[in-house]
């Protein structure tokens, strides 16, 4: 089991959980992160917030669009406009910004551990914080990458260079037609973003599928960690429900869940388990005493 010279309950004061988690990352032999919703939020990307009151002020004003989530379902008349809402919404999220400093400290919080990250968010932080590629496994997709519409063949086609043309072509919430995206062969796309069963899971997505897999088969019966930041219950069969389960089953497993809302368990026979209800940012930024 976990040395430590002391323990911890979800019900521990803070710093007696920070101190514990502390000597849990230090102990770990491999650490598998968990990321949902909750911590892009977290990081700053919020999807109704001022920022994007601020960029899709035309669009509000335009369609009602009230946050970025509902926009992506919009029933635009034109293509010209659904791909102008688009080529904000792909810069909004995924370029904008650049690497966010909540990510860099998760990163620096696993440092020189044996990690591993499932996530189902799609705006790419993991990479851009630097988090080798090779053990990020972003199961629904990202918003980097455009595939064809039909979901054949299983290839997918990076879109920043789109992005940087259509963006200052919009004019009245529209791109020009001739900048509408196609294939390389002339077919619709779409983003490569899990919504129906077109969703195309290319060879790198199966390649990070193997991976984790490999990763918890390894782990399994060693000293694992899971850390779980901002899951909910929107998909919870990915990320929420599987690490309760290894939590069960594996001896030598520890959860720790980050979760302001959601902190309880759903899985019956979990031992070592901590939740904390403060924000991930809090316990990042103002209590980093815990970070190895």
């Amino acid at each position: 089991m976990f040395s430590s010279t002391k323990t911890a309950t979800s019900t521990s004061g803070f710093s007696e959980r920070a101190q514990w988690l502390k000597e849990q990352i230090a102990n770990a032999d491999y650490i598998l992160i968990g990321a949902g919703s909750g911590l892009s939020a977290a990081a700053g990307l919020d999807y109704a917030g001022e920022d994007f009151r601020r960029e899709f002020r035309e669009w509000i004003d335009r369609y009602g669009i009230a946050d970025l989530y509902s926009s992506s379902f919009f029933p635009f008349e034109t293509e010209e406009e659904r791909w102008a809402m688009w080529a904000k919404h792909i810069w909004f999220s995924r370029y904008r910004t650049g690497a966010l400093p909540l990510y860099k400290k998760l990163l620096k919080m696993v440092d020189g551990k044996d990690y591993f990250v499932i996530t189902t968010n799609v705006d790419g932080q993991f990479e851009m914080a630097g988090f080798d590629t090779h053990r990020i496994f972003a199961t629904q997709g990202d918003y980097c990458y455009f595939q064809p519409a039909s979901g054949a063949p299983k290839e997918l086609y990076h879109n920043r260079e789109w992005v940087e043309r259509a963006l200052p072509a919009i004019k009245d919430c529209r791109i020009p037609t001739e900048l509408i995206p196609h294939t390389p062969d002339g077919q619709p796309v779409s983003m490569n973003l899990r919504c129906d069963d077109t969703f195309v899971e290319d060879a790198h997505w199966h390649e990070q599928a193997q991976r984790y897999s490999d990763f918890v088969s390894m782990a399994h019966d060693k000293r694992m960690l899971l850390l779980e930041f901002g899951v909910g219950f929107n998909t919870p069969v990915i990320i929420r429900f599987p690490f309760e389960q290894m939590a069960a089953r594996f001896p030598d497993t520890t959860l720790v869940r980050f979760n302001r809302d959601y902190p309880q368990l759903t899985t019956q026979g979990i031992s070592r388990y901590v939740a904390f209800s403060e924000g991930v940012e809090q316990i990042l930024y103002e209590n980093t005493v815990y970070l190895p």
